[in-house]
C-alpha cells in the first residue's frame, strides 16, 4: 500500500495529479510541467518533498564513522554546513547519494532518497562495529518543503526575522519561520537558488498554506522537479548513479574525496579514476528531430554502445538533450552517436552534462 505525505489532502484540493513514486502518492504536476518549470527558473515554486528520508547519527565517533561510510569529507566541513556525498559498495557501486547536515562533531542529520531509506538504515547499522555511534531513522518525525527560485529568498525573508542574506549555498540553521521552528538550508535539487525546510507535519502543513494561500507561490510536482534537476546536471539515483554506475563513471567527481583515509569503495573508484572507466555518463544534444527517453539504446559504428539514463525536451525550449551511459571510447565531446527512438536512429552529439548554469548564492 502506498504511503501519503502529511500534505496529501492539500495536493488533491489544489488539483494535483497524483502518481505513485518511491512508495508514496505524490503530485506529478498541477498546472503542467512547463509552467511549473518556468516558475522555478523565473520566480518561485514550492515542492512537497516529505517523502525523503531522514537519519540521525550521534555519538563520539560520528565524524570518523561518516568519513568511513560516505565518500565526501565530513570532518572538514564546518558546523551548520551541508555536504553532498555517496555511500558505496566495496566494488564502487552506489548504495545511495545523500546530504549530510553537520550540526557538530557528535550530531549529523542525513537526508536520503525515499526509495532507499530502509536499505540505507540497514547499511549504516551493519558497519558500526568499532565506532561509538547511535543511528536513528527519524523519517516519520519530519516533513519537508522545498522553496525554489530567484524570488524564494524574498518570500521566506518576509516570514522570518533571521537574516537570510548571511546564508550561502549549503548553509543551514535552526530557524523560526511564521512563528514555528524549522531546520532551514539554502539548498535544493533544481539548480536555482532556494531553501529546503524541515519540520513537524503540523508545522509543515501550516507553512505550506501560508506560502500557497498568502504568498501565492506556484505549486510544483515531481515532473518539473525531474526536468529541473536534469537541466542543472544533477544525478538521480537509479539513472545517472546506481549499484552499477559509480561516481567516477558518472563524472560527479565533487561527490568524493580520494585524499581521505580509507572509505568503503575507495579502492574500486581509485582504480577507475587512475585508469579510466570502461563506461561513462555523458551529455547528448540531439541534432536530428526526436526526444530521447530513459533506457533508449545508443549506437555508434553500427554497434550498441550504451543507453539513455534521462532525456527531455527542456520545457519552454525546443532543445532536446539526454544523459547516457556509453562506452568511454565514444565519450569525447563532439562525437556523433545515434539514439534508437522507436524504429529510427537519431543523431546526437556528445557534450557536457550541464545544460544550465546553476544560480546558487555562494
Amino acid at each position: 500500500m502506498c504511503k501519503k505525505t502529511i500534505l496529501f489532502d492539500e495536493h488533491v484540493s489544489h488539483g494535483g495529479k497524483i502518481v505513485e513514486f518511491a512508495g508514496y502518492l505524490l503530485p506529478v504536476e498541477y498546472t503542467g510541467i512547463t509552467p511549473e518549470h518556468v516558475a522555478v527558473r523565473e520566480n518561485c515554486g514550492l515542492f512537497d518533498v516529505s517523502h525523503m528520508g531522514e537519519i540521525i547519527v550521534t555519538g563520539r565517533d560520528t565524524l570518523k564513522f561518516l568519513d568511513y561510510i560516505i565518500t565526501s569529507n565530513i570532518s572538514s566541513a564546518g558546523f551548520k554546513r551541508m555536504t553532498y556525498g555517496m555511500m558505496l559498495y566495496e566494488d564502487g557501486g552506489v548504495v545511495d547519494d545523500l546530504m549530510t547536515y553537520k550540526f557538530n562533531d557528535e550530531f549529523c542529520f542525513l537526508v536520503v532518497n525515499a526509495s532507499n531509506v530502509d536499505k540505507d538504515y540497514e547499511w549504516l547499522n551493519s558497519h558500526t562495529n568499532g565506532f561509538n555511534v547511535n543511528i536513528e531513522n527519524v523519517s516519520n518525525k519530519y516533513s519537508q518543503l522545498a522553496l525554489q527560485g530567484p524570488k524564494a529568498v524574498d518570500i521566506l525573508q518576509s516570514l522570518t526575522k533571521y537574516d537570510l542574506s548571511k546564508m550561502v549555498f549549503f548553509d543551514f540553521d535552526n530557524m523560526n519561520v511564521n512563528n514555528r521552528d524549522f531546520i532551514v538550508s539554502r539548498s535544493g535539487y533544481t539548480g536555482s537558488d532556494g531553501f529546503e525546510i524541515y519540520g513537524s507535519g503540523e508545522d509543515i502543513v501550516n507553512l505550506f498554506k501560508v506560502l500557497v494561500d498568502e504568498k501565492n507561490v506556484t505549486l510544483c510536482g515531481l515532473g518539473c522537479r525531474d526536468t529541473l534537476r536534469f537541466e542543472a546536471a544533477m544525478p538521480l539515483y537509479g539513472h545517472e548513479i546506481s549499484e552499477k554506475i559509480n561516481p567516477v563513471m558518472s563524472g560527479y567527481h565533487y561527490a568524493y574525496d580520494l585524499s581521505k583515509d580509507n572509505f568503503i569503495g575507495k579502492e574500486a573508484i581509485s582504480k577507475d579514476k587512475e585508469f579510466g572507466p570502461k563506461k561513462c555518463v555523458v551529455g547528448l544534444e540531439l541534432i536530428e528531430r526526436g526526444i530521447a527517453r530513459g533506457d533508449y539504446e545508443v549506437y555508434a559504428d553500427d554497434k550498441l554502445i550504451g543507453y539513455v539514463t534521462t532525456g527531455y525536451m527542456i520545457p519552454s525550449t525546443n532543445n532536446c538533450y539526454a544523459c547516457a551511459l556509453i562506452d568511454s571510447e565514444y565519450s569525447k565531446k563532439g562525437t556523433i552517436v545515434e539514439i534508437k527512438i522507436r524504429k529510427n536512429l537519431v543523431k546526437a552529439k556528445v557534450r557536457n552534462k550541464k545544460f544550465l548554469d546553476k544560480k546558487y548564492v555562494r
